[in-house]
């Protein structure tokens, strides 16, 4: 096959899409994890969401989306227009190397010179349009060598986030900067100085690259993932998938990508990232979720699921209805209820990382809610 000339035409979207979102319980379940459920006020799930954005700079027929065996289905469901040559079932989970490493050998092999870009399903981005902008400045400068990642302007000091510092102009492609460093969750009193010094954008986990590239950065830290990862490719569009699948997959390691590409490749000085102008969310927590909904409407309660059965008197926060009982909420501050048919939370979202303690202890006493 002969590859368009041009970057914007060789360029393939990938959509990883699995983490169960522990924080995110009870409504996120191994079942249906937090990409499948709609979270940000659309009325579209966070996985449709994501792919509605990235049609538009790819087109339908170039997104590939990767994800568990379990919910293959429910991806076909959502996403219909999805050529089945373009999902990617996982046997279990590898973290992001292997998914995003994985589609990236797949897609070499039909393309050798395809760029691809990779976009959580659990994120929410607005300002869509600036969003496009920024992808197509990083695909030229990923067609100049650069692995590419696009970075936010922080607003607050997270640190929940990974953090880049930016240094400057990327030698040949002037429309991105050279990162150089990697901060990942900093402590508070760091990611203070990181806001106030300005040279710093968070990490959004949106990564550019041509294909080739980005596994020649990975097999230099990681060789034996990435000769794994091509073994399977090369049996993927063919008749001994499951073979090398069974083989291969349990034997694979998992790490995320920013350790076995992002970090090491900009201590080598060939890692750029392109400030995104659009507002970003990772969807982490339900504190999130009620910020996101209540945004410009301070002391609000935000509702989703079955809103007509939500009552709420002198009460903020956020309320998840999907048990098909009615729910009161009366003079409480920034709470955070999720009532679901088997499995009910309340806590505040001040708390709302703690979740995943909850979700820990459960795994051994009732494994059954998860």
């Amino acid at each position: 096959m002969t590859a368009p000339s041009t970057a914007i035409d060789r360029f393939h979207a990938v959509i990883p899409a699995g983490g169960v979102g522990s924080r995110l319980w009870p409504l996120s379940r191994a079942a249906a994890p937090k990409f499948l459920h709609s979270l940000s006020g659309s009325g579209e799930s966070l996985l449709r969401d994501t792919w509605q954005r990235v049609a538009p700079i790819s087109g339908e027929g170039r997104i590939m989306v990767v994800t568990g065996r379990a919910h293959g289905d429910a991806v076909r469901e959502q996403i219909p227009e999805l050529a089945e040559a373009n999902l990617v079932l996982e046997e279990e989970p590898r973290d992001s190397s292997a998914a995003i490493g994985l589609a990236a050998a797949i897609l070499v092999r039909r393309e050798p010179e395809v760029i691809i870009g990779s976009f959580h399903a659990d994120h929410i981005v607005r300002g869509v349009a600036s969003f496009g902008q920024a992808v197509r400045q990083a695909i030229d400068a990923a067609d100049r060598g650069y692995v590419v990642t696009i970075g936010v302007t922080p607003t607050e000091p997270a640190t929940g986030f990974g953090y880049i510092r930016a240094t400057g102009p990327a030698p040949g492609a002037p429309s991105a900067l050279l990162a150089d460093s990697f901060t990942e969750k900093p402590d508070l009193d760091a990611a203070l100085s990181y806001l106030r010094s300005g040279d710093y954008l968070w990490n959004a986990g949106m990564f550019v690259a041509r294909a080739d590239t980005l596994l020649e950065e990975m097999r230099r830290s990681r060789p034996q993932l990435v000769a794994g990862l091509e073994e399977l490719a090369s049996a993927w569009d063919g008749d001994g998938r499951a073979d090398a699948v069974a083989r291969l997959w349990p034997h694979l390691e998992k790490i995320a990508i920013d350790y076995t590409v992002a970090e090491p490749a900009a201590a080598a000085g060939r890692f750029a990232v392109v400030p995104g102008r659009f507002t970003w969310f990772d969807v982490g927590d339900f504190a999130t979720i009620a910020r996101l909904g209540a945004a410009g409407r301070p002391n609000q309660l935000v509702t989703l699921g079955d809103v007509e059965k939500v009552l709420a008197d002198d009460a903020s926060g956020l309320v998840i209805n999907s048990s098909g009982r009615v729910v009161a909420v009366v003079g409480l501050d920034d709470v955070v209820v999720v009532d679901t048919p088997d499995a009910l939370l309340v806590t505040r979202t001040e708390h709302a990382q703690r979740v995943k303690q909850v979700v820990d202890r459960l795994k051994s006493t009732r494994p059954e809610v998860l």
